[in-house]
């Protein structure tokens, strides 16, 4: 077993009940703004220490925003107004009730999952893992930018040190067969809330984003069914569980 903690914030679909009634996403802009089958990815289950995720959607609530990063001074923060791609998200604006339903529903207990692994002394390390945009949207720093098949994040040296973040990306390389250029550090991202608020807590944190090119794109995936080929969510993991094997030997 990997002495790891793995959390998946991004990788639920779900509509909360709550708010079922005043959503006016597709299907599809709701995927758009999801990071789809990253569970099916980072979820190595009984090899890793503890596994945290959700199956709500980002866009209704999303455990790597800080609690009080509301709308409508953020359309993209913990309780969203509007996707990533600026498509709106409900009917009409969601009253303080329901926001704190959510936010006492899904979000805090995220957060409490995450605290508890944290007190299992068999965990070494944290990886906060999600998916990119293959082209950034307008609404990241690197609007329009292409970007590469692997990012990690250690918010610039303080929720884990260089040495084994460069450790994890050697891994990266080797078990994905990619070059150096295409497993960057701290670019395009260096780190979301989860990340910066646990790293070094008492363990070190990286955030992991893979590039949705390796999934979301011919030979693997149908654009009209949104599904992508079981085999290649499943090499993929295979291909996580072989960059956790060279990191931690």
């Amino acid at each position: 077993m990997f002495p790891v903690l793995i959390s998946i914030p991004h990788g639920g679909w779900k509509i909360p009940p709550e708010v079922q009634d005043l959503v006016v996403l597709s299907e599809k802009d709701l995927f758009d703004d999801s990071d789809p089958f990253t569970a099916d990815i980072y979820d190595i289950e009984n090899m890793a220490v503890s596994v945290v995720k959700t199956d709500i959607a980002r866009a209704f609530v999303d455990p790597n925003r800080a609690p009080d990063d509301l709308p409508p001074k953020n359309p993209d923060g913990v309780v969203k107004t509007k996707t990533c791609y600026g498509v709106k998200i409900y009917r009409e604006p969601l009253d303080k009730e329901i926001i704190k339903k959510l936010l006492d529903r899904y979000y805090f207990p995220y957060h409490r999952k995450i605290q508890e692994s944290l007190k299992n002394p068999q965990i070494k390390i944290a990886f906060d893992c999600h998916s990119m945009a293959s082209v950034a949207p307008e609404i990241s720093p690197d609007t329009g930018m292409e970007r590469p098949m692997i990012c990690l994040g250690n918010v610039n040296g303080q929720s884990c040190d260089q040495e084994t973040t460069e450790k994890l990306r050697e891994a990266f390389i080797k078990a994905f067969n990619l070059s150096e250029s295409e497993v960057t550090v701290n670019r395009p991202f260096s780190g979301g809330y989860i990340t910066r608020i646990y790293g070094n807590k008492p363990v070190p944190w990286i955030q992991i984003e893979l590039n949705r090119k390796l999934y979301l794109s011919e030979p693997w995936f149908d654009k009209k069914s949104l599904k992508v080929k079981k085999d290649r969510l499943n090499q993929l993991k295979d291909m996580f569980i072989k960059t956790l094997e060279l990191f931690f030997s």
